[in-house]
């Protein structure tokens, strides 16, 4: 299977992102106007399918670049996942230059083996923190 990662909500169609957000227990009541929003005001990853042209996951970095920043919204289409993506897609968000150093925090209830090959560890329940020094 291949897939190309994106860096840019413009690489996006929102009914694409709105359709996988739908999937979700998080974020399937959120209107379309409050995920465009959302959009804009965060820095954006996609995972498309090269032979289908199909976006298949999503995620979003919301950070001030300096100390912290927060992993939100990941998603792998449910007919896609255990497949590698999601790991490829935060393993992608996670070499980017300007999160390195920074603290990571992220909340999930149920992908927390995900999360921990990527040096996050778990605070309670659902939030988990990745140090500064990973």
């Amino acid at each position: 299977m291949k897939y190309r990662i994106v860096d840019s909500a413009e690489e996006m169609k929102i009914n694409e992102v709105v359709r996988l957000l739908k999937m979700t227990y998080w974020a399937d009541k959120r209107s379309v106007e409050q995920i465009e929003k959302s959009m804009r005001n965060s820095s954006c990853y996609g995972v498309y399918l090269d032979d289908e042209n199909k976006l298949v996951g999503f995620a979003r970095v919301i950070s001030d670049y300096a100390t912290t920043y927060y992993l939100c919204d990941v998603i792998i289409d449910t007919s896609y996942q255990h497949m590698g993506l999601g790991t490829a897609l935060v393993s992608h968000i996670e070499t980017m230059p300007e999160y390195a150093g920074l603290r990571g925090i992220l909340i999930t209830r149920d992908a927390h083996d995900l999360y921990r090959k990527h040096g996050y560890e778990v605070l309670n329940d659902r939030v988990m923190v990745k140090s500064l020094y990973c």
